[in-house]
């Protein structure tokens, strides 16, 4: 999508990507009976440590309007990353900004981030009852299913696993 910019968070975005993203999780409804999930979403300082936090900006508005976390393996957040993998997390798109193609930038950024540091492939868990649309924009990324690496964080809480192979050097 045009007049976006994507590029690394620096902490005066930390409070509006803590925002946009517990209202991305909120109003997909999968905060319904977290423990404490939440709190974990709204720490930004702590991902950006182990982690990359981009954002997505408006270019002519300045307005942060998404949020991942890229991360690589045996870093904190982590979850399904083996060796050679990378993964990202916590995608989050304003819901004001919802429908512009803001998570498409933001996960093709993570794929190209992979792809720049020489990684095999990208690995990502999506939550089982998650919007059809979001499973359809990894399809269209080329993520395949990996049932292998499903997996449950708590009681009630089914997480599927997908997976993108990158094209060797």
């Amino acid at each position: 999508m045009s007049g976006l910019l994507v590029r690394l968070a620096d902490t005066a975005d930390f409070p509006a990507v803590a925002r946009l993203t517990v209202a991305a999780y909120e109003a997909d409804g999968q905060l319904k009976g977290e423990h404490g999930y939440g709190a974990v979403l709204a720490d930004v300082s702590t991902r950006a440590a182990s982690g990359e936090v981009l954002i997505a900006v408006d270019e002519a508005t300045g307005a942060v309007l998404g949020s991942v976390t890229f991360v690589l393996p045996g870093t904190p957040f982590a979850e399904l990353s083996g060796p050679g993998e990378a993964e990202f997390r916590m995608l989050a798109v304003d819901p004001a900004a919802q429908g512009r193609g803001v998570g498409a930038v933001l996960a093709q950024a993570c794929v190209d981030r992979a792809a720049e540091l020489g990684c095999t492939a990208v690995v990502i868990c999506v939550r089982a009852g998650m919007a059809v649309s979001a499973h359809r924009l990894y399809e269209r990324l080329g993520f395949v299913r990996m049932p292998e690496k499903d997996w449950s964080p708590v009681e009630g809480v089914a997480l599927l696993g997908l997976r993108r192979e990158l094209p060797r050097a």
